[in-house]
């Protein structure tokens, strides 16, 4: 089977996280078809390589405007036209609903070949006030819209996303299946260096300091978790644009000596990362699967979160607060905190989940089940 895989980025060489889930995914996939990447903006490149044995063709990226989209689209299509040329697809999978979505589409459209579209970031979600989000933009939502309307099927990895799409595709054809997390990489370790003293209470957040992680709301919430568990320590793990703003915030509420910035920790650290920590807290206020709360659950971690993603699908091993809700995020970290069978138990609970849901080798499965059943149906429709 020959599947093209359509991404807004992808590992510009094997030692490339770029997005980890997806290189992982392409990795196994790679072990069971011909796989082609067509890459859109990342590298910011053009050319052919291969990464996992899969052929990854990049399209050059380039600055967002209105014409250049245009022809960024009209590239891809003219890219994916001729490789299937060369030896016919029989699918086509994207992964995010706009740019990728809209182009498997009209490939698959003009080709007669099925096209697969899994949401995963923030397509489906418009937050003004930050300027996030797929809806801000007339033609990221023309975009969406005819990629949703018009794929043969839609994956979502999480109810709440799920929730967000049926306003475009109510039928059979929108599936519940994640991308998952990769269990040979994160699992329990039960020996690891603390990262901080002996005694404190550790609270782990992992996520780039953006506007849309909300890490405003999870430093507030820290100063109310100190007055009542005065050991507990914030790492935050992570870098970007808004890290001197919460470090001056860390400072004016006083919880200099209870928060500690790591910045950038690399991809193959984290799990030491995770299984070092009592709790891991997310406080974001869109997420599409949040990858990070999969990887903690893999290593038997308990999660307090905001009620976007994948948190709620963990149900008894995971706790789910209003978005910007401090107090609330506050009382779930105290409670938690406060008891530690149930962070184990809640712990053990995780890591079942990813093993029967969320795993990398269950989405694999799932995935190929899926090219595998549309491929059929469209092999019986020529006939």
């Amino acid at each position: 089977m020959k599947i093209g895989l359509i991404l807004p980025g992808f590992s510009a060489h094997e030692d490339d996280w770029c997005i980890p889930a997806l290189l992982r995914l392409v990795r196994q996939l790679a072990t069971r078809a011909e796989i082609h990447v067509f890459t859109l903006r990342y590298p910011y490149r053009k050319g052919h390589y291969k990464v996992c044995e899969a052929r990854v063709h990049a399209l050059g990226g380039g600055a967002p405007t209105r014409v250049w989209r245009a022809l960024l689209l009209a590239r891809g299509l003219a890219a994916i036209a001729a490789e299937h040329r060369r030896r016919p697809f029989q699918v086509f999978h994207a992964v995010w609903a706009d740019e990728p979505g809209y182009l498997a589409v009209k490939a698959g459209r003009l080709l007669g070949i099925p096209s697969v579209v899994s949401l995963f970031g923030g397509e489906l979600v418009r937050l003004s006030d930050i300027g996030y989000g797929g809806q801000l933009s007339l033609i990221s939502r023309h975009l969406i819209r005819v990629a949703l309307c018009q794929a043969t099927c839609i994956t979502a990895g999480s109810t709440y996303l799920q929730r967000l799409a049926r306003p475009y595709r109510f039928d059979e054809n929108l599936f519940p299946i994640a991308i998952g997390v990769d269990t040979s990489l994160f699992f329990p370790r039960y020996h690891v260096p603390r990262m901080d003293l002996a005694g404190e209470k550790r609270l782990l957040h992992v996520a780039s300091l953006v506007p849309v992680k909300d890490q405003a709301t999870l430093l507030r919430s820290m100063a109310h978790v100190v007055k009542h568990e005065p050991t507990t320590h914030l790492h935050l793990v992570g870098d970007g644009p808004l890290r001197i703003f919460l470090q001056q915030l860390t400072v004016s509420l006083n919880l200099t000596g209870h928060v500690t910035f790591h910045g950038h920790v690399s991809h193959e650290r984290l799990p030491a990362y995770y299984s070092a920590a009592d709790v891991c807290v997310l406080s974001s206020r869109h997420e599409g699967q949040e990858m990070v709360t999969l990887e903690a659950a893999a290593c038997a971690r308990s999660s307090v979160g905001t009620a976007v993603g994948v948190l709620a699908d963990l149900t008894s091993a995971a706790r789910t607060v209003p978005v910007r809700d401090s107090e609330a995020l506050a009382q779930e970290l105290i409670a938690l905190l406060q008891d530690p069978n149930r962070r184990l138990q809640m712990g053990l609970a995780a890591r079942e989940k990813v093993e029967t849901r969320f795993s990398l080798i269950r989405s694999v499965e799932a995935f190929w089940k899926l090219y595998k059943q549309l491929d059929d149906r469209a092999q019986i429709s020529q006939i």
